[in-house]
């Protein structure tokens, strides 16, 4: 090479070079000085609002009774109306096991709660909590249970149609596993049935009062034959993901036969029928037989699959909820 075209060859190394490094600091300065993203930019999940007891007291006129809408296991809801015209459900716990949880974070735990937000569950919006009184609000939903479709209203059930139900199971196992796997810290919700499932107009599954099982874990009513035998256990039992996945699964073969639970006969019928392969005969007989039984086939099995097996063996809500929305997907488009 000549000497001039190294001299050349130089000139263009030391460019680049101070190129480079010129580049760098221009980057180094233009991050230094880059703006934190402001509030308004990072989705904010409302944390549930604490209520004086003298709000809710208004809100449902005395706790009169004709505003009530529910009766459950924890306790009694009413429709309230706040300040702002805003409709409420305000469930009212039972006062016994307000006694018998009276030292335990009930703010704490419904703070956390309600930073669940999801298209398939109910949300909590505030709380309030005197002595005696523990009271839960969330979003009033204009819509009925899954246990009044089924069985206590005798039209219900024909509404309900197969695609109608593979879409409530499938809403209602995506509603889950947001509590299962999405939200931190995961939610166990502990009474995993179809009266905790509401359906709206478009029969869309949301499911409600997660997470409230530490108000009243020892009480049976209206628990029993929707967890599995461990959740009795002193040790190793009580609410989790498997004991969740387990009541879903009662309420899937209660979409599949239109039968109650009735504290666990359900499972005893229903699943020798299913490992017989004798599905015809579980299906609910208000609804007409579809020519195309492999979806609900599928469906029996995946039943089958949550309930008929231990806790070790119970395929995850992510598992369901993969083969539920190709059902879903299959069904009904």
């Amino acid at each position: 090479m000549k000497h001039g075209e190294i001299i050349a060859y130089d000139l263009v190394m030391v460019g680049l070079s101070l190129s480079l490094i010129v580049l760098g600091i221009v980057l180094f300065l233009v991050c230094k000085k880059k703006p934190v993203e402001s509030e308004e930019t990072i989705p904010v999940k409302h944390c549930a609002r604490a209520f004086p007891l003298t709000d809710i007291d208004a809100a449902t006129d005395g706790f009169n009774q004709r505003r009530i809408v529910g009766k459950g296991r924890l306790g009694i809801v009413y429709a309230g109306l706040l300040e702002k015209e805003e409709l409420v459900a305000v469930k009212r716990i039972n006062p016994l096991f307000v006694l018998s949880n009276a030292g335990f974070g009930f703010s704490s735990v419904l703070k956390g709660l309600s930073l669940a937000q999801h298209p398939n569950i109910v949300p909590i919006i505030g709380f309030s909590e005197a002595p005696g009184e523990r009271i839960i609000l969330t979003e009033f939903v204009r819509m009925v249970s899954l246990d009044f479709y089924l069985h206590l209203n005798p039209e219900g059930a024909s509404l309900l149609g197969w695609n109608q139900r593979f879409r409530i199971a499938s809403g209602a196992a995506r509603g889950l596993e947001y509590l299962h796997e999405v939200v931190a810290p995961n939610i166990f919700h502990g009474c995993v049935k179809s009266s905790n499932i509401l359906i709206d107009v478009n029969f869309c599954a949301r499911i409600s009062d997660y997470g409230l099982n530490f108000l009243a874990p020892q009480e049976k009513r209206g628990l029993v034959g929707y967890v599995d035998d461990e959740y009795w256990n002193y040790r190793g039992g009580g609410a989790c993901k498997e004991s969740d996945v387990y009541g879903l699964g009662i309420v899937l073969l209660e979409l599949l036969s239109g039968r109650e639970c009735e504290e666990g006969l359900l499972a005893k019928w229903a699943l020798p029928l299913i490992r017989e392969m004798r599905y015809t005969e579980v299906l609910d007989p208000r609804l007409v037989i579809p020519s195309e039984m492999k979806p609900l086939v599928r469906l029996a099995k995946v039943a089958s699959a949550c309930v008929g097996n231990p806790r070790k063996c119970r395929p995850s809500i992510v598992q369901v909820v993969t083969i539920l929305n190709n059902l879903e997907m299959e069904v009904c488009f």
